[in-house]
Parts: C-alpha cells; sequence; structure tokens
C-alpha cells in the first residue's frame, strides 16, 4: 500500500503522545487544546481531598470538544461507522458500531452472533480474552459492516501492537509478530472490499496513533509528593495538595486546597525540577506551544506537566519509592517533538495517486483529508487537507 499509494516519511502526533488524546486529533483536526482530550478517558474529580481519577467510559458529548469528521458526514447525509474507535462512547453521528466494549444486544453484535462468528457469553466476557482475539473479533465486525451496510465512512482500531509494545518493548521479536499479525488483519479488510465490489469506490488510510521508546527506569512522581508532604488525600499533608496524573512519557500535576495556589506551585516546581530522569517541568505558560488547554479552558487541563528523559517514563504509585527499574518493556507519552513518537501514514485506493512520497506530516491532516475525499469541507480546523490526495475527483 505505501508502494502503491501516498506515504508520509512520518506523522507528528499532538500531545500528550498517548492514544485517546491523537485519536481525537485525527478524526478533529484540532489538538487537546480544542479537543480537551488529555487521558484515555475522562478525568474527573471527586473533591473531598480525594485524588483525580480517569474514567474511560463516559459520553463523547461530554469527552470531545471539537466537531468531528463523523459529526460533518453524518450531518451531510452520509452514514458512519466505527468499530474499536476510541472517545466515542454513545455518539450520536455513527449508524453503525461495534465498541471495544461490545453489547450482545447491539445491531453489529447480534449479526456477528447469528453468523455463528461469536457468542453471547464470548462478547459479555470479552475484555478477559487476549488481544489478538479481539482484534479477531473487531476485524470480523468491521468486515461484516462493510459487507451488510457499506458506510461511506468507517473508522476501524485494533490494539495488538500497542499492548505488545508495552510488555516487551518496541522493535522486539514479540514486536515483529504482532505487526504481521496486524498487516494480516488489513488484508482482510481490503479482500472485503474486492470481494464485495466496494473497493473500485473505497479509499484506505492507515495511519497510527503514536510511537513507542523503550524504557529502563519507572518514576513515581506521587511518592515523592508522599515524601514532601503534597500529596492530595494523604495523612501527611496540612491543608494543600497535589496528585499527578502518569501517563508514560509526560505527567499532570494537579494542585488543590484552600492555600495559595502559586505557592504550593512553587513548592512542586522545586521538587520536581533537577529530579532523576525528569527533563523538564512545564508551566501553563508553556500549554499554547504544547497545545494543551489551560485549566480556565477545561477541567482536563493540569497546572504542571512535567516531562521525562529518554528510557525513564512515568508511573502511579505513591507508597514506594520514587524511581524503580523498568521490567522490558515500552511505553509512549513524551513530547511529540521526538523522533521516536513519529506516527505512520499511509493513504491507498480510488482517487489516491500512485508512488506518491510525503515528508513529515501532522495528524491534524487526516480529518480535513477524509473530509476532502468525501467531497466535504472541515472548517476551523488546525491541519489541511493534503493536496497531493484531495485534488483529485472521487465519488463517496
Amino acid at each position: 500500500m505505501a508502494r502503491e499509494g501516498v506515504a508520509a516519511a512520518s506523522m507528528r502526533p499532538v500531545n500528550p503522545t498517548v492514544t485517546w488524546p491523537n485519536h481525537t486529533a485525527i478524526v478533529t483536526g484540532v489538538d487537546a487544546s480544542a479537543h480537551h482530550v488529555l487521558f484515555n478517558g475522562l478525568l474527573t474529580h471527586p473533591g473531598a481531598g480525594a485524588p483525580p481519577v480517569v474514567e474511560p467510559w463516559r459520553d463523547k458529548e461530554h469527552m470531545v470538544h471539537a466537531p468531528t469528521v463523523y459529526d460533518l458526514a453524518f450531518q451531510a447525509g452520509l452514514t458512519t461507522a466505527q468499530v474499536d474507535w476510541v472517545a466515542i462512547y454513545h455518539a450520536k453521528t455513527i449508524t453503525w458500531q461495534f465498541p471495544e466494549l461490545p453489547d450482545p444486544s447491539g445491531a453489529i453484535e447480534r449479526e456477528l452472533i447469528a453468523a455463528g462468528t461469536v457468542t453471547p457469553d464470548q462478547l459479555r466476557t470479552f475484555e478477559d480474552s487476549s488481544q489478538a482475539w479481539q482484534d479477531q473479533i473487531w476485524t470480523d465486525a468491521a468486515q461484516d459492516i462493510l459487507e451488510k451496510h457499506q458506510p461511506n465512512l468507517l473508522l476501524f482500531h485494533i490494539l495488538a501492537l500497542d499492548n505488545t509494545n508495552h510488555e516487551y518493548g518496541p522493535m522486539s521479536p514479540a514486536s515483529f509478530t504482532a505487526m504481521a499479525f496486524l498487516d494480516d488483519r488489513v488484508k482482510q479488510i481490503l479482500d472485503t472490499l474486492q470481494r464485495t465490489g466496494l473497493a473500485s469506490r473505497t479509499a484506505v488510510i492507515v495511519v497510527s496513533d503514536h510511537g513507542f521508546r523503550s524504557i529502563k527506569y519507572q518514576i513515581h512522581p506521587n511518592a515523592l509528593l508522599r515524601e514532601r508532604g503534597l500529596l492530595t488525600g494523604a495523612a501527611s499533608q496540612s491543608k494543600d495538595g497535589a496528585y499527578v496524573i502518569t501517563d508514560g512519557g509526560v505527567a499532570m500535576v494537579y494542585a488543590s486546597g484552600p492555600g495559595a495556589k502559586e505557592e504550593l506551585l512553587s513548592q512542586l516546581r522545586q521538587a520536581f525540577t533537577g529530579a532523576e530522569g525528569i527533563d523538564r517541568v512545564y508551566g501553563t505558560e508553556d500549554f499554547a506551544k504544547l497545545g494543551l488547554p489551560l485549566p480556565a479552558q477545561s477541567d482536563q487541563a493540569p497546572d504542571l506537566l512535567l516531562a521525562a528523559k529518554p528510557d525513564y517514563a512515568f508511573s502511579p504509585g505513591s507508597d514506594g519509592k520514587f524511581l524503580t527499574a523498568a521490567n522490558e518493556g515500552g511505553t509512549h507519552g513524551y513530547l511529540n517533538d521526538d523522533p521516536k513518537m513519529q506516527a505512520i501514514f499511509i493513504a491507498w485506493g480510488t482517487g489516491i495517486p500512485r508512488g506518491v512520497h510525503l515528508g513529515s506530516i501532522s495528524n491534524l491532516d487526516v480529518a480535513p483529508t477524509i473530509a476532502g475525499l468525501l467531497g466535504l469541507e472541515m472548517k476551523n480546523v488546525k491541519g489541511h487537507a493534503i493536496q497531493q490526495i484531495v485534488n483529485r475527483e472521487v465519488s463517496r
């Protein structure tokens, strides 16, 4: 596909370089400063001295604060579909769906059950199965949607490579095995397009959401806060406290309490600046250039952002040491100018020019490019439609 279609040398993700913020950037054409998705879920603040928590299964309308390309397509009268996409739960502009947590009573789920592809009990215990099996079922669901419903736009996400890289590290033998398995899932989709006759009017875009780094050490910032008596909810704190939500290569610091916040933030900066493994402490004055919202704009926004050095990653936990050795494995989340965090972009199929090689692009370009292929236009976005692709006549 890369040889025959359009391929970019690299695709730059948005900050933080984790899954949900970048999936959202891919479909909105804006970064987290506008769409406000900073985690793999919605950050909630329980209050009463309790630390914030990230809840994944919250409705899309509560999470995504920017129009999506599937909203635009649906409003134009096109049919939309998603399989295992994220930050999309209960989206009102998705016509057909097979979600990350399938429901045996769902329309596509019932079709797979009727075909003997999966049983209701397997769907009820879906999370307990292997990632490879889940990816196979998600691919079967995408195939079913294409065969029976022929949507104008299908968003499809598979996970085995991400999980494998977390456990064994990128470019490991296990990682290459996962790549081969997922290449075969892409082939299953292409074979479906050929068999159904859809290939003659379908463009396929293959992207990743972020890259990966191997890690040697884990940083536990909440352990340092506990040691300094600054941890939210800890018995040793006085009136003010803070809590850190870790995201691999970055960590988000949230300060709270009735005391002077600027004084607390000064203490937090001092605590983390120069600590082993921490490359830099960013304040809200840096958020615009990082593509992050300010606390005044979003309750998801942190007060400080910590960036890790290579070989180090932030991890949860406050009871042990500040720094521990990491088992073999990898992570992401590092700032988006890190060469290791760059993603892939390949476009192939009807209306896609042959043999075009792009330099580095932004994943903010994906949504307006998809819109252009559908004969639509996304306005007020930070990305732009890739002209080598959209300046061609294609049918929907």
